[in-house]
């Protein structure tokens, strides 16, 4: 008898190209297993706590996009005289001479400047150096000459689009009217504009009023003259 061929070659050619086929198939297969397990695919589906704690942090082996800020590029060549201390829970700033020596002018509008920042560590430092910075004794002396420059800067970051931004400047508008009190009366309208245009924002309403009501403290009656002119839906303290 005679054996039978198959059309297009023997059986034996079949077989062997089918069982690369599957084979090709399994090493696949294995590859995206070990992709989906690696620890960088861990890490996508359960981010580590110091993710959050360092959101949009900047890579600096990363191609920027953009030129580096002002407030970016005064950091990097050590304009500012401090630095980011990181730790487990939270990070501090680490002062290189007591921050009661350092003179405002123009440290305080600098870091003030750094409020719009949207990227680590940048946004740590411009936010909790200006705190830090107005705590000092005699602040209130060195801040009120600055106010003129101050308030245009403040503004920018309140009418800033990103969420953070703004919730930073606010921040800063009520640890500056602690500082200075009635003093800022005379900005406030051109800082109010902005946050009359926030109210209509249901997040925001809370911490916005709460805001308004410690502007109307630390500024007493002329402040809420002013805030009622640029927000008269606003209800004073004193009611």
């Amino acid at each position: 008898m005679q054996k039978s061929e198959y059309p297009g070659g023997n059986y034996d050619q079949r077989t062997s190209s089918s069982a690369q086929i599957k084979h090709r198939t399994t090493v696949q297969r294995s590859k995206s297993s070990s992709l989906a397990s690696s620890p960088e695919a861990a890490r996508r589906v359960h981010p580590r706590p110091s993710d959050k704690l360092n959101p949009k942090t900047i890579n600096p082996f990363g191609e920027q996009s953009r030129a580096p800020s002002a407030f970016a590029a005064i950091y990097s060549k050590g304009g500012i005289p401090c630095r980011l201390v990181h730790g487990s829970v939270k990070h501090r700033l680490q002062w290189e001479c007591p921050p009661e020596i350092l003179p405002f002018d123009p440290l305080l509008i600098t870091l003030a400047e750094g409020l719009r920042e949207t990227k680590h560590p940048y946004t740590f430092v411009s936010k909790e150096g200006f705190r830090e910075l107005l705590l000092v004794k005699g602040a209130s002396e060195k801040a009120v000459p600055l106010l003129p420059r101050l308030s245009p800067v403040l503004k920018a970051a309140l009418v800033h689009s990103d969420d953070d931004v703004f919730e930073r400047g606010l921040s800063a508008l009520v640890q500056l009217s602690a500082v200075v009190g009635p003093s800022l009366n005379g900005h406030l309208k051109l800082l109010l504009t902005s946050l009359s245009k926030r109210l209509t924002d249901k997040k925001f309403k809370e911490p916005i009023t709460s805001a308004l009501q410690k502007l109307e403290q630390h500024g007493g009656s002329g402040s809420l003259i002013v805030i009622k002119s640029k927000i008269p839906t606003y209800c004073s303290i004193c009611c």
